[in-house]
């Protein structure tokens, strides 16, 4: 009763026009809500396709044992770093810039100093084995991951779980929430399987073009059945979250649940009905108080703040080796380039910040050593490449955004995500979600920023859906 007196006072506040606008939308909403509930839910799947990735021509037969990897490093390497380091031209930043401009050189100039004379590579290589490192060959590339089991404990339930990481980021995001999964939770620990992208770190990349999501995860989805898992978790953000739900979608009798914490909702009408009715009705098309504080007012929050931040995707989309030519060949360009990020995309208000808020939430030793991960790979122009490969063609009229996801599926919406989706925009396309949190901190790196949080929502999660 309370609701629909709030409704009639609403409508009644609204002049003349704006009363027959909305009630013109909400029967035309009415009516295409109900087509789309006469239609059977039907469990759709992508195809799983084939490719071989490798340099020249497919071999009759592969590889697929699994060996370990061990990370390493050398003087001559570092040598090289310092040198170039050294050999560094900087421009002077505009007066009180801060990060408006990007990486603010005054400070980058500081974070340089550290890496040069403080940070310890070879520490850091060692703290990048303290779990176990693997290789295998997949279509034709060499295809790196961790592999990290729980302690062995009586009466405990070990589930399988694979994180991918995304862009610019690296499995190491994840070192900080393997202790935290690995743990026994009431009877349920989680054997992790994080994987590299091929292109990115200790993955090969592909010889060939053409390597998108699709072909991602396939090889993901061979690499867990090589493992010996014919069921699993997945969890993914940024790359990671479609790579993760193209798996779900190729084959979804293994995928015992889909955890994100970043996901695109399906366009269309039911969107844009939303986002006209929803800053005077919310709960009418199923937005919380919280989800119209996060999208509205929607240009300024998830439009002109989009396109502020997204230049790098349009360059990376279109020409990446270009681009990645200055990046792949001056350490400290590849620093800024990376860095500047995990600044803004941690907290859009760090922009503000003389120092970029970097050290808000991460230590420069963790910084560096992903930006290590990419600079003594030389792959930032290959992990870039992934961007272009994906947008060849509209990927919203790809057949994998014209498919839904039916496995259960888990959302946590961290406050500073670049974009919010509420949760009646994800059941767009997730159409079997379990659990849909408003976390309450933390931006686009969420393992990396607050692994506790993450954590708990993921085991929150999986104790649905395994009904513990």
């Amino acid at each position: 009763m309370q609701r629909l007196q709030a409704l009639k006072e609403t409508f009644f506040g609204l002049d003349v026009v704006q009363q027959q606008i909305l009630s013109a939308v909400v029967v035309v909403g009415l009516l295409a809500y109900l087509m789309s509930r006469s239609r059977k839910q039907k469990v759709k799947t992508i195809p799983l396709g084939e490719g071989w990735w490798g340099a020249g021509e497919k071999p009759l037969s592969e590889d697929q044992k699994i060996y370990p990897f061990t990370v390493q490093t050398s003087d001559k390497e570092i040598e090289d770093l310092y040198e170039r380091i050294d050999r560094t031209r900087y421009t002077d930043p505009l007066e009180d810039s801060r990060f408006h401009y990007g990486f603010n050189s005054t400070h980058l100039k500081k974070v340089v100093s550290y890496w040069r004379h403080e940070f310890d590579w070879k520490k850091q290589v060692a703290v990048l084995n303290q779990y176990p490192h693997f290789k295998t060959r997949i279509e034709g590339l060499d295809i790196h991951f961790i592999h990290v089991r729980p302690p062995h404990r009586e009466n405990q339930k070990v589930l399988p779980l694979m994180m991918v990481h995304g862009w610019p980021g690296s499995f190491y995001e994840f070192y900080k929430i393997l202790p935290l999964l690995t743990q026994n939770h009431d009877g349920i620990a989680f054997e992790v399987i994080c994987p590299s992208i091929p292109g990115y770190g200790y993955s090969e990349a592909s010889h060939k073009q053409g390597f998108d999501s699709f072909a991602a995860a396939r090889i993901f989805l061979t690499l867990m059945e090589r493992l010996g898992f014919s069921q699993f978790y997945l969890q993914g953000g940024d790359w990671g979250s479609l790579i993760t739900t193209n798996m779900s979608q190729m084959k979804p009798h293994c995928v015992k649940g889909l955890h994100l914490n970043v996901c695109m909702p399906a366009r269309g009408f039911k969107m844009l009905l939303s986002l006209m009715i929803g800053p005077y009705l919310p709960f009418l098309v199923g937005f919380s108080r919280e989800d119209v504080r996060r999208l509205f007012p929607y240009f300024e929050k998830n439009v002109y703040s989009i396109l502020r931040e997204s230049g790098y995707m349009h360059i990376q989309a279109t020409k990446p080796d270009t681009a990645g030519c200055g990046v792949n060949d001056s350490p400290v360009g590849l620093a800024a380039y990376i860095l500047e990020k995990f600044s803004s995309w941690t907290d859009m208000k760090n922009r503000d910040l003389v120092d970029g808020g970097l050290e808000r939430k991460f230590s420069l030793d963790d910084l560096l050593t992903n930006v290590m991960i990419y600079w003594t790979t030389g792959s930032i122009i290959s992990s870039m490449r992934f961007y272009k490969e994906n947008f060849q063609t509209d990927i919203t009229s790809r057949v994998d955004a014209k498919t839904g996801i039916f496995v259960p599926t888990g959302l946590a919406a961290f406050p500073d995500e670049l974009m919010h989706t509420p949760k009646s925009w994800a059941q767009m396309r997730y159409r079997n979600i379990r659990s849909y949190t408003f976390m309450p901190r933390g931006g686009h790196f969420p393992a990396f920023e607050e692994p506790q949080l993450l954590a708990n929502d993921i085991v929150q999660f999986v104790k649905k859906v395994e009904k513990f």
